[in-house]
């Protein structure tokens, strides 16, 4: 039986600029001003692949109605209904035990959630869940990573690239970092529609431990995802940026420490507060203020870090930054 729906805030004409993290708003900003490009591209992807996908979902899997899955229908609706969405996208539950949702298309995006994720998250879990795709479709996450990827093989950059191999090797490592910090945002996203961070915390642990929920532990998670960011000697810090050059999604460990860290930042209180911005704004966004957004994150999150290898090169730093000081006092500025 359906539980009874509880009140939450409703955000009027929330863009999606409120929830993008900002090393995934920089890229956004920057790809949405390419006007036409974007058209093109989702128009040539619809015409053949899209309308392929639809029919394999309309074949194959069961899509959510009224009548179908109503539990989840009525979901997708009361998630509109908080994010002010005007249209929503198609939801479909496909025959699959894996753990996994994933929203498809350009000119009409899909949700699509795999059977064996229905099954193990509840009502609540589900409606997390259902706020991170729509958060996915609403930011144009598969239109402007299929546009980068477009540009990329129009432009030839990637093969006119230095050192071969390499050099593509570092553009396909830039995407899957932007892949991650688009799945933060879509996780805000699904805070923002189930406005329960306990709710949140319990699908990431639900997906680290297969569920089980019983026997773990909400603290002892969290305080696994901090020895996760934090500990480790130097050889740990490399193996940690080897584990996920190639992966598109954090580990689930992460996206809560992640996501319990934007709620304590308090921007997730200001926004259920009123205190964010508005679609009229968009176009009006510019892209010095998003990168800068962008290269502050990296900023705080390296100070932050407490890893072996952020702490070397902060000590690397510190002893160049002393030893200039120490030259400069010695024999002067104009010293050589």
């Amino acid at each position: 039986m359906a539980s009874p729906m509880r009140s939450r805030v409703t955000l009027p004409d929330i863009s999606s600029r409120a929830w993008e993290h900002p090393a995934d708003r920089g890229a956004l900003v920057a790809l949405r001003k390419l006007k036409g490009f974007d058209t093109v591209v989702k128009a040539l992807n619809g015409l053949i692949s899209e309308r392929a996908t639809r029919l394999m979902l309309l074949g194959n899997a069961v899509r959510v109605d009224e009548r179908q899955f109503p539990v989840i229908h009525r979901l997708l609706a009361d998630v509109g209904r908080v994010l002010d969405v005007a249209e929503l996208p198609e939801l479909y539950v496909v025959n699959d035990p894996t753990v996994n949702a994933m929203t498809i298309g350009m000119e009409k995006p899909v949700i699509v959630l795999n059977s064996g994720l229905v099954e193990l998250m509840d009502e609540e879990e589900l409606r997390f869940v259902v706020g991170h795709e729509l958060g996915h479709a609403l930011s144009g996450h598969a239109v402007y990573r299929t546009l980068l990827l477009r540009l990329l093989q129009f432009s030839g950059v990637l093969n006119a690239l230095p050192f071969g191999g390499l050099g593509v090797r570092l553009i396909l490592a830039a995407l899957m970092e932007w892949s991650r910090k688009s799945e933060l945002s879509a996780d805000r996203a699904g805070l923002l529609a189930t406005q329960d961070p306990a709710t949140a915390l319990r699908v990431h642990m639900k997906t680290a431990g297969g569920g089980h929920l019983a026997d773990l532990d909400p603290a002892s998670f969290l305080a696994q995802g901090a020895e996760y960011s934090e500990g480790g000697d130097l050889r740990d810090s490399l193996l940690k940026l080897m584990l996920v050059e190639q992966a598109s999604h954090p580990f689930a460990v992460v996206r809560a420490t992640e996501s319990r860290r934007w709620v304590d930042s308090g921007d997730y209180t200001a926004i259920l507060g009123g205190a964010y911005p508005r679609r009229d704004g968009d176009d009006a966004a510019t892209m010095s203020d998003a990168a800068k957004e962008a290269a502050d994150h990296y900023a705080d999150s390296f100070a932050r870090a407490q890893d072996a290898l952020s702490k070397a090169i902060r000590d690397l730093g510190g002893l160049v930054a002393g030893a200039r000081t120490w030259w400069e006092e010695r024999f002067g500025r104009g010293a050589s």
